[in-house]
């Protein structure tokens, strides 16, 4: 049995049903689990006193291709919408191998656990030169984030009308083939699972119906969730209208493609009967505000979909198109758009916190995270409030506001990622030298 106790706590922002926030109180840590919350707790395992600190939720990123971290600010990419940023990209990632892909993987989820991020799901939709799944599965576990990878992919090519080069693209049976695979290998549907596997066909724009269908046929025979990107900008409404005769919401519904086993990156341009859609099915959204703004996509309308009904989480999407991967900063970012769009009002501080820790567990199917209650997974984000940042600041619990946006301790599963401020578990130094080694091959050829 191993234990942990967060004494004295300045602030618990526990998003638990009651959304309790008790001052001074102790989390008691077992086995990975909240095994009490109180105050005056004791433990023979060891203490970390957070008494100038708030502490929340590990932060849940449900959008993420974390290969990009090898192709942060690309001359060529950076004013570039987003059709015409991919077709600058494509041919970069075209040379990508295993390597790449775990240097990059542990790069972008070293990043996301340093802004207080305990979990984070991942799209990889392209295996070059032999990339697998299996790369970016073997990073998370050494840097140790709970992770949910979805087997992405393309097999619609320029050649057949779709964006991708063709030789990126796959063959549909062994896309579902490999599918299969690395569910039957990795993914572990129990609670307080490490690793989950979701099944995500890249977008409407690069695979076929067929594969849209199969895809989700698969993935509820597996018992597994469903990723893609859906309605992120003007020109993926009007691929969708020209393509298919219709709007994305209604392709998505179409295919099978609704649902709370189903959640959509982006959703920039959804429409109200979209919105009402995605209400009525309980289908979730990943809200990635940065990118959005950074490819000039637009603003997602979330305070329209959170009013409905409709699941929303955030997600950093890839450092490509951010390109940073600081969840604590996209929630800041979400909720500053929503007050640009709506009105001052439009969102606090606590709901925007409160979609990029509950909201987002509940968009990836994960009840036994997101929360500080008894009984939950033991995944808590240390922050101190005693720096500049929040000097001065009447309400340090409104950490958006004032900051910080790096974590001083996160503890996942029970175990420590960061301590003081620093990530524990690999050498980040020497994985930063090694992803800039890889940069710089990648621009040279």
């Amino acid at each position: 049995m191993t234990e942990i106790l967060l004494q004295g706590c300045g602030t618990i922002l526990t998003m638990d049903d009651a959304r309790s926030e008790p001052a001074g109180a102790d989390i008691l840590i077992r086995d990975g689990v909240i095994a009490a919350l109180g105050h005056g707790l004791t433990t023979a395992g060891e203490v970390i006193r957070a008494g100038a600190c708030v502490v929340t939720p590990g932060l849940v990123n449900t959008h993420h291709h974390l290969y990009q971290s090898l192709t942060r600010a690309v001359p060529g990419g950076q004013d570039a919408l987003l059709f015409g940023w991919l077709r600058t990209l494509y041919p970069i990632w075209a040379r990508f191998g295993p390597e790449e892909m775990f240097v990059s993987a542990q790069v972008g989820l070293a990043e996301l656990a340093l802004s207080g991020c305990s979990l984070s799901s991942d799209h990889l939709y392209l295996f070059p030169n032999g990339a697998r799944l299996d790369d970016t599965i073997a990073a998370a576990a050494g840097i140790g984030l709970r992770f949910q990878p979805t087997r992405g992919a393309m097999s619609i090519g320029e050649s057949a009308g779709g964006l991708p080069p063709d030789a990126l693209v796959e063959r549909e049976a062994d896309i579902l083939n490999d599918m299969i695979r690395v569910i039957d290998a990795f993914h572990d549907a129990g609670e307080g699972s490490m690793c989950r596997v979701g099944v995500a066909p890249c977008s409407p724009f690069s695979v076929s119906r067929e594969l849209m269908r199969d895809a989700a046929i698969l993935a509820r025979d597996k018992g597994v969730m469903m990723h893609t990107h859906l309605a992120e900008n003007d020109e993926d409404i009007a691929y969708s209208q020209a393509q298919f005769g219709c709007r994305p919401g209604q392709y998505a519904e179409d295919l099978g493609w609704t649902g709370p086993d189903v959640w959509h990156a982006h959703c920039v341009r959804l429409d109200a009967g979209e919105i009402g859609l995605f209400a009525r099915t309980r289908t979730g959204v990943a809200h990635c505000p940065c990118s959005n703004c950074r490819l000039g996509s637009g603003i997602a309308p979330v305070r329209a979909m959170r009013d409905a009904g409709v699941p929303v989480g955030l997600g950093v999407d890839g450092s490509a198109s951010n390109d940073a991967g600081n969840l604590m900063a996209e929630a800041r970012q979400a909720m500053l758009l929503q007050r640009v769009a709506r009105g001052a009002d439009a969102m606090s501080a606590s709901e925007a916190l409160e979609i990029a820790t509950r909201g987002g567990a509940h968009v990836l199917g994960r009840p036994d995270c997101g929360q500080i209650a008894i009984g939950k997974r033991a995944d808590i984000a240390v922050w101190d409030v005693s720096g500049i940042e929040s000097a001065g600041s009447w309400d340090r619990a409104a950490l958006l506001l004032a900051g910080p946006t790096r974590v001083r301790d996160l503890i996942v599963e029970g175990r420590q990622v960061v301590r003081d401020g620093h990530l524990v578990t690999v050498d980040l130094p020497a994985l930063i030298a090694r992803q800039n080694r890889l940069a710089l091959r990648l621009a040279a050829g």
